[in-house]
């Protein structure tokens, strides 16, 4: 095991060390390579605007197992294509192909899939301008374009 320098002169070598130290620093590596705005289809936002392409169904990771409601929705900003979860029973009945919809990150581990919908980060929060939650509970009804 090496030993830290010390002594009158060690200050930059000390300096040297540390920011070589760093580098094996995986939330320094993120911060300062930029990586996480980079790879995230959203672009480092929390929320972004999208059109429905199609609805998709999802199988759930073992042990359990049934079918995952989800939307293929392309980004406004910057065309890329991102899955998104319908949360809540009966969500797909109000999101329709050619929807307007925003979408915002699911909650998972270091900003991954949630639980047992494996690929899926993202989840459905608003249709053509209203909360998904509300047109659930039928506080509102569902808008024409």
């Amino acid at each position: 095991m090496s030993k830290k320098t010390n002594g009158l002169n060690a200050g930059s070598t000390l300096v040297n060390r540390r920011s070589t130290g760093r580098w094996h620093d995986t939330k320094y590596k993120r911060r300062v390579l930029e990586s996480k705005r980079k790879s995230d289809p959203l672009g480092g936002v929390s929320q972004a605007n999208g059109i429905v392409i199609e609805k998709t169904q999802v199988e759930r990771k073992q042990p359990h197992s049934g079918l995952i409601k989800c939307a293929k929705v392309q980004l406004i900003k910057n065309g890329r294509q991102v899955t998104a979860f319908l949360p809540g029973d009966g969500a797909t009945k109000f999101v329709d192909e050619h929807d307007e919809v925003m979408i915002e990150c699911i909650g998972g581990a270091k900003g991954r899939s949630k639980g047992d919908i494996p690929g899926v980060r993202w989840q459905v929060i608003k249709v053509n301008d209203q909360s998904l939650q509300a047109l659930r509970y039928g506080k509102l009804e569902k808008a024409r374009k």
